[in-house]
């Protein structure tokens, strides 16, 4: 049987046919249509960008570090331009071989590599890390040559801090250190990532630390046409950085490493401060170190030295160091007592060789005593009974309410970082810190320096330095002037107003005026023989253990780091005082013996040019049996310091 096809039904489907087809073709040709006019019209814009990014990068331009300068121009710090060899770690496979093929081209030393691994721990896996810093000429060739071999390889040109003082200065000027995970968070924090785009380092501690803000300067950017490998083609357009500003310090350089000189190998700090300003002039803390080490990274082994050293090298003595201030206090505990009402001018007091208190005896530094003693001749002479007795009838808290003004156991607001209170106490502080009540028999060693009291050698020459200017508190700094890099134009530090503690002009006559003596017949004579302009200063004793009530201190049968504090504090010219300062020798002995040696060096080189032998100081004490004494005993220098007594022994 024939089958019969319709011819007009075969027709219709296969236009149906083609008419879907047409149809798809046409929803695709549409569809196509109003993607093209998203991509190229509605988002032309959009991808544009998209694309400029691709082919233009952004790149930051790190500003230059500005410079620190002493007062009289000489360079403590700077930057040179070196090449480093940097390595990002997540473009390359295999860290350990690649450093080992990029031994033999350059040096890299066991500690570069253990630098690498430590800087390696601390950043992020996409950062660039040096591996080796200021390559030489030949070894940026012979890399140059060979870099094709090495995948996240690359040589940069950095800056480099350097400080061409080595390690005179190095706790006033401080250190830069590489940027670390905890430093980017703080300036992540403080929205200021952006300023430190492509800068590695920042201050770590000292100036350079206190001033990072004004060193730092203000980060450029470049635009750079780049292929589609990566290359670069053409700079596009280029933002330059701004330099930081150039810091002008106050300290006198080479004031600074005579004094460093005069310490020889010996621990402890002086401060130098000019009265009428406020401005340091020299800042000493030994031993020292050299701040070159930390730039790029401290090695174990020198950090292992340097931290682990008996002598603290890298303790800032002046500014974070607390000690009794021994026999240096008493001038103003001469002025408490004055101004209390607790002692007058006049009056005299027998001094026996000791305060009995109970049935504790507080011993004076000379065990006959000196005699009928008034407040001139207790400085001069130093006699303890005469402060122990004051101090007791003060009492603690009237005694720390009159030196709060001056500074003690205050931050006196130095323009560095980290400074170190001290202690002074009082029985709030004692109530405060160790649940107790103060006890009267605590009270008598507080009046001589010892005891409780624990201040910093910035604290005392800042007190001397208000003592020297009549009372007026400007607070001590180590800035003088900030310096446009471009303009050059320098502008001063903005300091705080002076302030005034409120003082009796005949007190501060009375006690200036023994402090002159101290240097003409008193403990320090013999330092301050001959000198050529009149110095006001006391001397200071202070005890680092205790003895027991009727054992006599003998130096020679103490460890060398038992034994005595050497300190001294002055001013001069007495009647308009130039420079203030205050220094102590740790472990030295008498203040006459070690401190007021080098006290008055710092003068006669500050005040008349003088420069004395190189070395250190030898000692000074007074010469027995000097006619100048006349009433006053020829045995003058504290033997002992009466120790303090414990918590709870006195009555």
């Amino acid at each position: 049987m024939v089958e019969v096809r319709d011819a007009e039904t075969e027709l219709l489907r296969v236009r149906l046919r083609l008419g879907i087809a047409w149809a798809l073709v046409l929803a695709c040709f549409f569809i196509l249509l109003a993607r093209f006019v998203w991509l190229q019209v509605v988002r032309h814009a959009d991808f544009n960008a998209q694309a400029e990014d691709n082919r233009i990068a952004l790149v930051p331009v790190p500003p230059q570090r500005g410079l620190i300068y002493d007062r009289h121009g000489e360079l403590l710090a700077h930057n040179l331009s070196v090449y480093t060899l940097e390595i990002i770690p997540n473009q390359v496979d295999d860290l350990e071989r690649t450093i080992d093929d990029l031994a033999r081209l350059v040096d890299i030393s066991a500690r570069d590599r253990r630098r690498f691994k430590r800087l390696l721990e601390d950043s992020r896996n996409w950062d660039s890390i040096p591996l080796r810093t200021r390559l030489s000429d030949e070894e940026l060739a012979r890399f140059s040559v060979a870099k094709f071999r090495f995948p996240g390889v690359e040589i940069r040109a950095r800056s480099a801090r350097t400080y061409p003082q080595g390690d005179s200065a190095a706790h006033v000027i401080g250190y830069i250190g590489r940027i670390s995970v905890d430093d980017k968070r703080r300036l992540e924090e403080a929205e200021l990532s952006s300023s430190y785009a492509g800068v590695s380092h920042m201050g770590k501690t000292g100036i350079e630390q206190s001033y990072e803000a004004a060193l730092h300067g203000i980060a450029g950017a470049e635009e750079i046409e780049v292929s589609a490998g990566g290359r670069t083609v053409r700079s596009l357009s280029r933002r330059p950085a701004r330099p930081g500003d150039n810091l002008v310090l106050s300290i006198d350089l080479k004031l600074q490493r005579l004094v460093e000189e005069w310490f020889g190998d010996r621990r402890g700090a002086l401060v130098a401060i000019e009265p009428s300003s406020g401005e340091i002039l020299a800042f000493v803390s030994k031993p020292t170190f050299d701040p070159n080490l930390f730039v790029d990274g401290i090695d174990p082994q020198s950090w292992q030295s340097l931290n682990e050293d008996a002598d603290k090298p890298l303790l800032n003595r002046p500014l974070r160091g607390t000690y009794p201030p021994g026999s240096t206090y008493k001038p103003f505990m001469a002025l408490a007592a004055l101004t209390t009402g607790a002692r007058t001018a006049e009056a005299q007091y027998a001094d026996p060789g000791y305060f009995q208190l109970g049935n504790h005896r507080f011993r004076d530094s000379v065990p006959g005593g000196h005699g009928s003693v008034n407040l001139h001749k207790s400085i001069v002479v130093s006699s303890d009974t005469y402060y122990y007795r004051a101090a007791y009838d003060m009492g603690v808290d009237a005694i720390h309410d009159y030196m709060v003004p001056w500074g003690f156991g205050q931050l006196t607001g130095i323009d560095l970082e980290n400074e170190g209170a001290g202690t002074l106490p009082s029985s709030a502080w004692k109530q405060r810190r160790f649940k107790q009540k103060w006890l009267p028999g605590e009270t008598p060693s507080i009046g001589i320096g010892q005891g409780a009291n624990a201040f910093t050698i910035l604290q005392l020459a800042h007190a001397t330095a208000t003592l020297a200017n009549d009372g007026v508190v400007i607070r001590p700094h180590l800035v003088r002037q900030l310096e446009d890099p471009v303009t050059r134009q320098r502008r001063p530090v903005e300091l705080p107003a002076p302030r005034r503690i409120a003082l009796s002009h005949e007190h501060l006559a009375l006690v200036k005026s023994a402090m002159i003596d101290v240097n003409r017949f008193g403990t320090s004579r013999g330092a301050f023989a001959g000198t050529e302009y009149v110095a006001a200063g006391k001397t200071g004793t202070a005890q680092v253990i205790g003895i027991r009530q009727n054992e006599r201190y003998d130096a020679r049968r103490i460890a060398e780091r038992f034994r005595d504090h050497s300190l001294y504090m002055a001013f001069a010219p007495a009647a308009a005082p130039r420079l203030a300062l205050a220094v102590i020798v740790e472990n030295g002995g008498f203040g006459a013996q070690a401190a007021a040696p080098i006290a008055r060096k710092v003068f006669d080189y500050h005040l008349l040019g003088k420069l004395p032998g190189s070395g250190p100081v030898g000692r000074g004490a007074p010469a027995e049996g000097d006619p100048e004494l006349r009433d006053v005993p020829e045995s003058i220098e504290p033997e002992t310091v009466p120790a303090a007594p414990a918590p709870g022994r006195a009555p």
